[in-house]
């Protein structure tokens, strides 16, 4: 259900991508390219379409948005059987072995650490 949602969501959002790069914010856009006045449809009609299809697709990608998240926050509840197989595989491993204890090291001929003096206050 969430891959369909997804996939819905992709789709709307492409499309309202492409509805708003037809238009113009100055009122030209699609309706600009129509050279005679008097067509089926007019400019103003054109501008009032794409607006409304603008809308339209806002409205079902935040719809959609809203309803994957319903869907995801339902389903993080439920554990599924990869999960509780390897939960049962961590359980079961057996404790890791001991480290073996490093050899002591050798200090005779470990070096003092260098102090360098302070240095003398100025006048």
């Amino acid at each position: 259900m969430s891959g369909l949602l997804t996939f819905l969501i992709i789709l709307v959002a492409i499309l309202l991508i492409l509805v708003v790069l037809v238009q113009n914010s100055k009122g030209g856009g699609l309706a600009s390219n129509f050279s005679a006045s008097n067509q089926v449809m007019g400019v103003q009609k054109t501008s009032e379409l794409i607006e409304k299809v603008t809308w339209a697709l806002v409205a079902a990608l935040f719809i959609l948005s809203i309803s994957l998240s319903f869907v995801l926050k339902s389903g993080s509840g439920t554990t599924t059987v990869k999960d509780t197989e390897l939960r049962e595989r961590i359980n079961n491993m057996p404790a890791p072995a001991a480290p073996k204890a490093a050899p002591a090291a050798n200090t005779q001929g470990a070096q003092q650490p260098v102090t360098t003096p302070a240095p003398a206050p100025t006048k």
